[in-house]
């Protein structure tokens, strides 16, 4: 039987307004947010992640942002640790969990829960940094393709750690990471998920644009110079490959400041573009057209229609009662 979480989750892809809509609900429903992104966990990365605002954060608790430090690494299985642990916590103090964020891959473990991984190994990691020495790093990729297409399709030709890390669990395990991540039936949970997606694609990108703009001109090349000058970190770890700090290290490595603001552009609307084919995947999502007249009002309601729907006796007061 399928477990019901008492939660409310908004979903959405890069620039569709997330964090806009989170704080309209917080204005009248009693909520305490719990972020769905793997960006926002690291200490540090504040501009290129467009994390909320400390004003934003004082108007409404947020959870799971600023957690670790940049050298670590934070998985989609401690992710789930967390977030069932969160929404316990804040059902405890008679407020209702709102998940938000972009990262689907968190959302759909949460959902249908995560097989055991292979542990890591070292022979076979090994083995890998020989053959991409040898043959180039592309040729990882070409076998990924034919061992595992699915989560090929998913990732960039040019990530190199997580292409590494998907052949390293078919040589352990014999099975593609794609079915690790399959639907797990004594794991499975439900909750509501709005979900904001643009009819137009044309108005995400002008947004994409206009953001990634106003993240170099608020710092965002400092930012990741400051990170670059702490010592103990490398291109190669997921918090600098996350979107524009990547393409930004890159521009530091090689010079070339004249192209950063369209390679970040483009890869920003490459994620949001993955982000959108993960949440056409989930059927039962509740859409809402965030580029429409009045998008804010419709989330509110319905968020507020959602809530009512759970279970009155896990029901949190309204503010201010």
């Amino acid at each position: 039987m399928t477990e019901r979480l008492h939660c409310l989750c908004l979903a959405g892809p890069t620039a569709s307004g997330k964090t806009a809509a989170a704080l309209a609900i917080a204005q009248v429903l009693p909520v305490e947010i719990i972020s769905v992104d793997s960006a926002l966990v690291y200490r540090g990365m504040d501009i290129g992640t467009a994390k909320p605002s400390a004003a934003e954060r004082a108007l409404v608790p947020h959870h799971l942002i600023d957690v670790i430090e940049p050298t670590e690494a934070y998985s989609a299985a401690r992710f789930i640790g967390d977030a069932r642990r969160l929404i316990d916590e804040v059902r405890s103090r008679g407020r209702l969990p709102l998940l938000v964020g972009g990262t689907m891959l968190y959302f759909k473990a949460l959902f249908e829960g995560l097989d055991a991984m292979p542990a890591a190994d070292r022979q076979v990691r090994a083995d890998l940094d020989a053959q991409a020495t040898r043959d180039g790093a592309y040729s990882l990729y070409a076998e990924l393709q034919r061992v595992d297409p699915v989560t090929a399709a998913r990732l960039p030709a040019g990530d190199a750690q997580r292409i590494q890390r998907a052949l390293e669990v078919f040589r352990v395990s014999g099975k593609p990471l794609s079915q690790h991540h399959s639907l797990k039936p004594q794991a499975a949970a439900s909750a509501a998920l709005i979900s904001l997606e643009p009819k137009d694609r044309a108005w995400l990108h002008g947004r994409i644009e206009q953001r990634f703009t106003q993240m170099l001109a608020d710092g965002l090349f400092e930012e990741v110079k400051r990170l670059r000058a702490r010592g103990d970190l490398n291109a190669d770890l997921p918090s600098m490959r996350c979107v524009g700090y990547r393409q930004t290290w890159e521009a530091l490595d090689s010079g070339d400041f004249s192209g950063l603001p369209e390679r970040g552009i483009a890869a920003t609307r490459q994620l949001a573009k993955r982000q959108l084919t993960w949440l056409r995947s989930m059927p039962t999502r509740d859409v809402v057209a965030c580029d429409a007249v009045g998008a804010l009002a419709q989330v509110v309601q319905r968020a507020q229609a959602h809530a009512a729907a759970l279970d009155p006796e896990s029901q949190p007061a309204r503010p201010g009662h």
